[in-house]
């Protein structure tokens, strides 16, 4: 399994960057913290001071399993405003590999980029963008195709869960979820 990148921006939103982390890392998946910043120290929104693993130019990431971006403001604005992520997401996507956003990234950093073109999407209620390229669903977490978003920080778990359960099977996932007392009885309907 290829190592998953979480990237990480001043402004982000905490439990949409630790709890998908906590997550994927109990499933057993290599996974990483990217700082976008030119130092490994990133500031949350609520004032959490969090180190990254690594910089953002300090591994290739061209064969990822997954790339992962937290929401929060103005850590979505401050993601959507980085050139060489967004070069990473483009080329992630164009080669049909997973790309998963929260809260106001999924409308702030991939609708724009065109990667959430031709599919169903959710974020942050009130972020969606007014296209129809992009079929917006009022759901806490929604798979299409190679993508997975979710609406908020309330999702984060479920979010996390998610990805893990699309790269380690869904009931080593259901495993975590049970072990963590998270999974309501309905979880299916998010795979």
């Amino acid at each position: 399994m290829q190592k998953s990148y979480i990237f990480l921006a001043d402004g982000f939103e905490e439990i949409e960057a630790l709890a998908p982390l906590d997550i994927l890392r109990r499933a057993g998946m290599p996974v990483a913290t990217v700082s976008i910043n030119p130092t490994l120290e990133v500031t949350g929104a609520h004032g959490a001071k969090v180190t990254a693993d690594i910089l953002l130019d300090d591994e290739d990431m061209t064969a990822a399993d997954w790339l992962i971006l937290p929401g929060g403001m103005p850590g979505a604005a401050n993601l959507a405003a980085c050139k060489p992520l967004n070069d990473l997401l483009k080329a992630q996507a164009a080669r049909g590999s997973n790309i998963a956003a929260n809260c106001a990234s999924p409308a702030l950093v991939l609708a724009p980029l065109g990667i959430l073109d031709g599919k169903d999407a959710t974020c942050y209620p009130g972020m969606q963008t007014h296209t129809d390229a992009i079929n917006w669903i009022e759901q806490p977490i929604v798979t299409s195709s190679n993508i997975v978003t979710a609406h908020g920080p309330g999702a984060s778990l479920l979010f996390g869960l998610t990805i893990a359960a699309i790269s380690t099977g869904e009931a080593h996932s259901h495993e975590i979820g049970e072990a963590m007392m998270v999974y309501p009885r309905n979880m299916n309907a998010y795979f």
